[in-house]
């Protein structure tokens, strides 16, 4: 529905689902049995009521022509956004077969809509007045009047103070950090089965005590690197080895260059802010994916700018148990700003202001051959030696088993990636096979060291972006 009355393919919407399990509800749902009162207008929603086992019915209602993204309300209980209600209905009205009819929308679904349109609006003058504050102070600060000011930006030595006694901390637990990883390999890699998981978690909590989150996080990989299957010791080395220099470079940061000194910070755990100019531009959405743990669900949102080329990572948390707010269908094109946030490669960015929904766009972006992806990564390594992976597209490839795992060869077959283990025990990579047939295709997704990790794929000819999460 979008703009000029495209519907979205199923793929789009089920980019939607915080979970394989809302994928798989969402599907029973997308039937016109347990609905009534659907219908959709050209504006951009979609509204109907669904059966529920429960306390239901639930009425449910999904703008997807909103500027600040898809958003939906439903009066069932679930904790996931969108629920499965709202992703059934949007996969019934993809489906186009009539289920979903044209017109005006009914008062219960007109209430919502009018209350979130003046939400939007009151928010939109709350952003204008706090602009106009902000440069008031600013122009105030200026001119040596300090009146009104926030006391954090009042008082600038104090906040360098702040600044300072936290990298005094830092530096502390890095200094430990350090003399223990000497005492872990001088003992030997064989004792450390004997040491059990416990040793890790307390190091970890000293890092956290020292306000590094990300040395504890990095340390929390090792203990669980530790006793994982073959060549273990191997990989708890390089690890170990990684972990090194990054307290090397927070100890040696001022002698750094500028970007690599704050990719170092970064790594650590200090905040940051997109400093970088805002860059409009069409973004093709890439992909989109969580990754969870016990705290923190993460959301990874690639985009693509079709006038720029180039690449940028949004990040968005929720937290455990809850899916972060952020919702982009992949296949898409955005209008929006972002800024880049400091650092190596400068692949982070803030969402910043959009000027229209997500809408059909015919883009592709540009692709490279395997060897020319390992290239990347390489290059990529000199600006950030800790970074994991770096965002490609694979130009004309295809899928084709390799003993017990799979890989991507080139159309000549002269060069190919291997697919990560991971990858290799998904649903994803059967899309992938299917969608290819042999022939070959294009694939955006994450190359790394342990791998290419397939995210999105394009068929030969033209047709629609397939998610392969």
């Amino acid at each position: 529905m979008t703009q000029q009355g495209v519907r979205w393919t199923a793929d789009q919407v089920l980019a939607l689902a915080p979970d394989a399990a809302s994928r798989e509800a969402a599907g029973r749902l997308a039937t016109a049995g347990p609905w009534s009162e659907v219908g959709s207008s050209d504006g951009g929603t979609v509204w109907g009521v669904c059966r529920g086992g429960g306390g239901g019915p639930y009425r449910t209602v999904v703008d997807v022509a909103d500027a600040s993204g898809p958003t939906c309300t439903c009066g069932c209980p679930s904790l996931r956004y969108p629920c499965k209600h709202a992703l059934g209905l949007l996969l019934l009205w993809a489906s186009g077969d009539g289920a979903v009819p044209e017109g005006e929308p009914p008062a219960w679904a007109e209430r919502w809509l009018t209350g979130r349109r003046e939400d939007a609006e009151a928010a939109a003058g709350a952003e204008a007045v706090e602009t106009g504050a902000a440069g008031a102070e600013a122009a105030a600060g200026a001119a040596g009047d300090p009146s009104g000011s926030d006391p954090r930006t009042r008082d600038p030595v104090a906040a360098r103070r702040r600044a300072e006694r936290r990298a005094e901390r830092i530096t502390a637990g890095a200094t430990e950090l350090e003399q223990r990883l000497a005492d872990l390999l001088r003992g030997g890699l064989a004792e450390v089965e004997q040491t059990g998981y416990a040793w890790w978690e307390e190091t970890a909590a000293r890092m956290v005590d020292a306000q590094a989150p990300g040395l504890a996080s990095r340390v929390r990989e090792l203990g669980s690197t530790a006793s994982s299957g073959p060549d273990w010791p191997v990989r708890l080395l390089e690890e170990c080895a990684l972990l090194h220099l990054l307290d090397q470079g927070w100890l040696r940061r001022d002698r750094l260059p500028q970007d690599l000194a704050a990719t170092v910070r970064t790594r650590v755990g200090l905040p940051a802010t997109a400093d970088g100019p805002a860059v409009r531009d069409q973004w093709l959405i890439l992909a989109q994916y969580d990754s969870v743990d016990a705290r923190l669900t993460t959301r990874r949102v690639w985009l693509y700018g079709t006038e720029t080329g180039r690449t940028a990572l949004l990040l968005s948390y929720g937290a455990a148990g809850r899916a972060p707010e952020l919702t982009l269908p992949v296949g898409l094109s955005l209008d929006a700003e972002l800024s880049t946030y400091p650092g190596g490669g400068r692949r982070r960015a803030a969402l910043g202001k959009r000027f229209a929904p997500p809408a059909p766009v015919e883009i592709r972006p540009k692709g490279v051959t395997p060897s020319q992806a390992l290239a990347r990564y390489g290059r990529a390594l000199r600006d950030d030696p800790w970074l994991e992976s770096v965002p490609v597209t694979l130009e004309q490839v295809v899928p084709v088993p390799d003993g017990d795992s799979w890989q991507l060869a080139d159309a000549s077959g002269e060069t190919a990636l291997p697919l990560t283990p991971a990858f290799g025990n998904r649903a994803g990579l059967w899309r992938l096979v299917a969608l290819s047939g042999g022939v070959p295709v294009q694939v955006f997704g994450e190359c790394g060291h342990r791998g290419f990790t397939p995210l999105t794929a394009w068929p030969a000819g033209p047709g629609q972006a397939v998610s392969l999460n």
